[in-house]
Parts: C-alpha cells; sequence; structure tokens
C-alpha cells in the first residue's frame, strides 16, 4: 500500500494494490474508488485532500509490514 500526495493539485491516492485500475467510481464529491478487473479495489483518489483529510498526522498501528518514508 502506498500513500501519495501531490501538493500542486491538493489531491492524495491511496494505492492498496499493484493491479492495474480498470473503472473507477465517484462515491462523493471528489472522491473516486478505482477498481480492477475483478473488482477488487485497487485504489482511493481524494481531491481537495487538505479539506478532507487529517494530512498533518499519519499514525500506523500493528502493521504487518516494514514502513518505508520517502522525502519529497
Amino acid at each position: 500500500m502506498k500513500l501519495n500526495y501531490y501538493p500542486d493539485t491538493d489531491s492524495l491516492y491511496i494505492d492498496l494494490s499493484e493491479q492495474t485500475s480498470v473503472e473507477s467510481r465517484e462515491i462523493s464529491e471528489g472522491v473516486v474508488l478505482d477498481y480492477d478487473a475483478e473488482g477488487n479495489l485497487v485504489g482511493i483518489d481524494i481531491d481537495n485532500a487538505s479539506a478532507k483529510v487529517q494530512l498533518n498526522d499519519l499514525t500506523l498501528s500493528k502493521l504487518p509490514s516494514k514502513v518505508h518514508t520517502v522525502a519529497a
């Protein structure tokens, strides 16, 4: 899973899978869910993210994986 914030467009994309998106559905204004060919959720796109998501704090708890931080 990857979280990617794009400050120039104030959008946040959450990659949930390495699968390619083939369908997108807007579930509320500026929030789009992406699905693969099998109907599995593979990503979440949030426009105007700074107004919808608390971007200044991220807490990860008990994830069974390594955490990688990439500087912007």
